[in-house]
């Protein structure tokens, strides 16, 4: 087994029923439908809440004030007296606030005298962040991923361009009448055992926040939400952390550590889809099986470039060192890194956080690949490995679910995806020769010279701090790097 509690995940336990939610708009609706169903607690955790988003956003981003997920929680607070809603969200530096129209203050507002309990979670290294995005219904029902709660953050698996559903609206976000970009998210679903190991997750996050131990939900029957087709049935899922030293709590480390081992087990195809695309430790790992003449293919998929112009000048220019890495390795071709855009050429922002390992592990989270996501900030990855009864179906399973990946990035039939893998006989091979067809919704990753100023940032990965120890000592950072590196090379032999 991949999945090793305390080693590769915090938690192991098996889910009865499972899903993969491609992008935001199925996952609103589907956390909607299951927050609708509880009986005794709600419990959101989140790198970032815009009190006004929408789950079902109409024309003009517009919709009744009924479906905006502030108004909601407090509906459901206030209609039954039995139910325990809280949201507990990152107290985000007021940079990061300001990109996201001042959240934290809107929250505080909105949920005033409510009977919905917010708090804003600082309890952690200067400089960090709280980057968990979850869901858990009665801990029976849980949701996790990348996915946030903004309605920048929503769009169907089409990626329409102008789609009038995208459009910013005066009200939200000043006079602007540009569409939000589109965003591709992954979001996973479980219930039984794995659900309540994410309430449990929630729950000590808020004790150490608020000092508050809460009791666990009584026992309910799972309540999966209605139109969500179950992909797995007793499908063993792992919790993987990433929690930063800091005062009494001690580093932990499992999303590296499961990310280690995926890669040294690999045998066929390690396929990613990140934000970021940074760490020298797993550009060392997957270059390490690159250059072995049998290893596992290798695909990336990320954004063309970064929305912010802070993460252009950083994290962008250290992906191309990250890419070169990999490219340098690669002598037979097993090896490419993509971004998507959409039918007129335009921008698809890539937010999802998975990793699919062969037939073998399915990843879900928070974690980006990046140094911070390694050991800074406070992530939660959910997996899905398959083995035991339930193994061939699971095994199955993951593979269509990559093939559905890829298809909907080309913008082909899943069919037209799978025949193109099988005749060229791998996942890079299939998608080149569907972009020699006229498939190019999928482009090479630009690698544009790293020279100057933007050579300094990356060598000192200026922006992403490895740990605690070099949170604002950003001249260890290139010696950090080197380590890491030979940490990277060492645990990916096979």
């Amino acid at each position: 087994m991949l999945l090793e509690p305390g080693e590769t995940c915090w938690r192991r336990e098996t889910s009865g029923r499972a899903a993969l939610l491609i992008d935001m708009a199925d996952y609103f609706d589907a956390a909607m439908k299951a927050m609708r169903k509880a009986r005794h607690t709600v419990h959101l955790l989140n790198w970032a809440f815009e009190p006004q988003t929408l789950f079902h956003p109409q024309e003009g981003c517009a919709g009744p004030d009924e479906d905006r997920i502030a108004n909601f929680l407090k509906a459901l607070a206030r209609d039954n007296t039995e139910l325990d809603v809280r949201v507990l969200c990152w107290k985000s530096a007021l940079p990061v606030a300001a990109t996201q129209h001042w959240f934290t203050f809107a929250d505080r507002k909105v949920f005033a005298g409510s009977k919905v309990k917010f708090v804003l979670d600082g309890k952690l290294p200067l400089g960090a962040c709280h980057h968990q995005k979850a869901i858990v219904i009665d801990d029976a029902i849980g949701f996790c991923g990348g996915g946030d709660i903004g309605p920048d953050r929503w769009d169907t698996p089409q990626h329409l361009d102008n789609d009038p559903r995208r459009e910013k609206t005066r009200h939200a976000h000043g006079n602007s009448d540009d569409d939000f970009d589109s965003r591709h998210e992954v979001m996973g679903l479980v219930e039984g055992a794995a659900a309540k190991a994410l309430g449990a997750l929630f729950r000590e996050r808020w004790a150490r926040a608020t000092g508050e131990i809460l009791p666990e939900p009584p026992p309910t029957r799972p309540a999966w939400p209605a139109g969500v087709k179950a992909q797995f049935e007793r499908i063993e899922v792992g919790l993987s952390r990433t929690v930063p030293a800091w005062r009494r709590q001690p580093e932990v480390r499992e999303v590296e550590r499961l990310h280690l081992a995926g890669i040294a087990a690999a045998e066929r195809c390690i396929y990613m889809e990140n934000q970021y695309f940074t760490s020298p430790l797993i550009a060392a790992a997957l270059a390490r099986r690159l250059a072995e003449p049998d290893g596992p293919e290798v695909i990336l998929i990320g954004t063309e470039h970064s929305p912010s112009y802070f993460d252009q000048a950083t994290m962008d220019r250290t992906r191309v060192r990250f890419v070169e890495t990999l490219k340098r390795a690669d002598k037979s071709g097993r090896f490419q890194a993509y971004s998507p855009v959409t039918t007129l050429g335009r921008i698809i922002i890539v937010h999802a956080k998975l990793t699919i390992i062969d037939d073998r592990l399915l990843r879900i989270g928070s974690a980006n690949i990046n140094n911070r996501s390694m050991g800074f900030d406070t992530e939660c990855d959910m997996s899905f490995e398959a083995g035991g009864r339930a193994g061939t179906g699971a095994r199955r399973e993951i593979t269509r679910l990559r093939t559905r990946l890829l298809a909907h990035w080309l913008g082909c039939d899943e069919a037209v995806m799978e025949a193109a893998i099988g005749k060229a006989g791998g996942v890079v091979a299939g998608v080149e020769a569907l972009r020699n067809a006229g498939y190019v919704r999928l482009r090479p990753v630009l690698l544009p010279p790293v020279v100057g100023v933007a050579a300094v940032i990356a060598d000192y990965h200026v922006g992403d701090p490895f740990s605690s120890r070099d949170s604002w000592r950003w001249w260890r950072r290139k010696a950090e790097s080197a380590r890491a590196a030979r940490r990277g090379r060492a645990a990916a032999r096979t």
